[in-house]
């Protein structure tokens, strides 16, 4: 059987189109006996042996992307996740995260199971793409967050070299953009539960409760009052953990993030707010 040569120009398209080794490629070249599609299929397949052989790593490390639409109307969040700090900056690791905020902005899917399902390049899904790279890289990744968000105003946060990504919708547009990216980095800082007490969960109140009458117990204080004073202390438990009613970070007066939206416009407030970080 007469074996396929393999030229340099073949294996540098295969690389320049795949992104894998020189001596991956001309492997995959020559199981393929010298196919192109074929070749492409090889790698896909080492990739996802690789990622089969690599699913229990940790993959803490990688990229968090937050953008928004030129309208300013919508915004998504991306997380590209990735087993050392060394991959996730190189600037093909952020290229790839980027390329996947920029599809799930132009196709706007519902959740992760449907951008993971898209069509990213030729028959490729970017779930299929992911598993690709995995045996690119030699590491385990992982599409691990998508979140998006709709309102009158969406503004983004990019914190600490793509370590996390917010996105703040506010109920009015106009000039109010950077207005909303001071806020979307008071949620990186702050890390709030919810818009307002109301978006707090339940069980998280109840929780809350619990806690405070425990403490009021030890205290000393009467059984018929720890409710009563447990209830007492969710003020300062919504103050330090809504975001509307924290401490605006960026001002230099005793003002709350909603009486800064409000000093800018007596109706201006945020509606809802997305927040992802690596880990």
């Amino acid at each position: 059987m007469d074996v396929v040569k393999i030229s340099a120009a073949d294996v540098k398209k295969l690389r320049d189109a795949t992104g894998a080794g020189m001596m991956d490629c001309k492997k995959a070249l020559q199981e393929a006996n010298g196919d192109f599609e074929k070749a492409i299929e090889v790698l896909r397949k080492t990739g996802q042996k690789m990622s089969a052989k690599r699913a229990d790593r940790d993959a803490k490390e990688g990229v968090v992307i937050a953008q928004v639409s030129e309208d300013k109307s919508k915004g998504v969040i991306v997380r590209l996740s990735c087993e050392t700090d060394f991959v996730a900056k190189g600037e093909s690791f952020i290229a790839l995260a980027q390329s996947f905020a920029d599809l799930a902005l132009a196709q706007f899917p519902a959740d992760l199971e449907a951008l993971l399902a898209l069509a990213y390049e030729g028959d490729l899904s970017v779930a299929d793409k992911v598993t690709e790279q995995v045996g690119v890289i030699g590491e385990k990744l992982e599409l691990a967050s998508y979140e998006k968000l709709e309102a009158a105003m969406v503004a983004p946060y990019i914190h600490m070299g793509y370590k996390a990504g917010v996105l703040v919708g506010l109920n009015k547009a106009g000039d109010f953009f950077e207005a909303g990216r001071g806020v979307a980095m008071q949620v990186a800082a702050m890390k709030p539960l919810a818009v307002d007490k109301e978006g707090v969960d339940a069980s998280v109140v109840n929780k809350e409760i619990e806690i405070g009458m425990e403490v009021a117990r030890n205290e000393g204080k009467p059984e018929a009052m720890l409710e009563k004073i447990a209830r007492g202390k969710l003020n300062k438990f919504f103050k330090e953990n809504t975001l509307l009613n924290q401490l605006y970070v960026k001002s230099d007066s005793k003002q709350t993030v909603a009486a800064y939206l409000q000093s800018l416009d007596g109706e201006l407030t945020v509606t809802d707010f997305k927040h992802v970080t690596l880990g």
